[in-house]
């Protein structure tokens, strides 16, 4: 599984640890993911999602119903 959000898009991005001397390797930044289910009462059943904190934010301001739609017209299963 990708460790990509389902809502927000956010992935991994790269960068360097630097250290106290300044010295720099090459790392990866890593999206803050969590499964999380939500009940979806138009269809009498939990709908689990792979989201970013962030993600997690706008299904609680917009509502699932809206999500879970918008996830539909791209194409994705749920």
């Amino acid at each position: 599984m990708s460790r990509v959000c389902q809502i927000t898009g956010k992935k991994p991005t790269s960068g360097n640890t630097v250290s106290h001397a300044n010295n720099k390797r090459r790392r990866r930044f890593l999206p803050n993911l969590h499964t999380q289910r939500f009940w979806f009462d138009e269809e009498n059943r939990w709908v689990s999602l792979r989201l970013t904190a962030n993600g997690i934010r706008t299904v609680e301001k917009h509502g699932i119903a809206k999500i879970v739609a918008d996830l539909r017209a791209r194409g994705e299963t749920l």
